[in-house]
């Protein structure tokens, strides 16, 4: 197999070598103090050009550029040092009661201040504490249903704070669940089209463990 041949110079190349070499004084090979670096170099190898790109041009004075930093290592933990605690986590949404009693209030601003304050009087009240959901849900239905027929506006729904309890089933309902599903209740289904407002109780009459439920006129 034939060995490839590695490109000469090219025409520019060689001129310029040649106007270079023309314009250098070779030294002597005895010259004093000469003889060690040039004794040993021949007329033909020094006559023979050098391929510029054996050369990197640099700037006269310049500084050379300093080499890149290392990248960065990951924090890895290491035996002996600190655990670094978790940065804190913040619910976004807030808990049940005071987002209702956050929310815009639908009923007349005089009559909103009135129930702040306990002094409105429920008409009616129904007691689901101690129920489970499958009792509660319709024993609410049928109560709201009646007070609205009957031409009540407010009532109060009693559902309890809640406890912790184990009722033996795999997955143990969560604490206060009834004061969690009564506000969903009377917003959906049948109920939404007769309650207008559903807000936290004023503490005389039961506080967080119930509600008021503002319904609708009838017409």
């Amino acid at each position: 197999m034939r060995r490839r041949r590695k490109p000469g110079l090219t025409p520019e190349d060689r001129a310029l070598w040649q106007k270079v070499a023309s314009s250098v004084t070779p030294l002597s090979a005895t010259a004093p103090g000469r003889g060690g670096l040039l004794g040993s170099t021949s007329a033909s190898e020094a006559s023979e050009p050098v391929h510029l790109s054996h050369f990197t041009a640099q700037t006269p004075g310049a500084t050379p550029e300093p080499p890149p930093p290392p990248p960065a290592l990951p924090n890895r933990f290491r035996i002996g040092s600190a655990v670094q605690p978790a940065p804190p986590r913040h619910d976004v949404l807030a808990p049940l009661p005071e987002r209702l009693a956050a929310a815009p209030p639908r009923v007349d601003v005089g009559i909103q201040n009135r129930l702040k304050r306990g002094k409105l009087r429920p008409e009616a009240r129904i007691d689901l504490h101690g129920m489970t959901l499958s009792e509660a849900h319709p024993a609410l239905t049928g109560f709201l249903l009646d007070a609205r027929a009957k031409g009540r506006r407010l009532v109060l729904v009693i559902t309890g704070k809640g406890k912790d309890r184990d009722d033996g089933s795999i997955m143990p309902l969560p604490r206060g669940v009834l004061r969690h599903q009564v506000p969903h209740w009377v917003q959906t289904g049948a109920l939404a089209g007769i309650v207008l407002q559903i807000t936290p109780a004023h503490f005389r009459h039961g506080g967080e463990g119930a509600y008021y439920v503002y319904l609708k006129r009838r017409h």
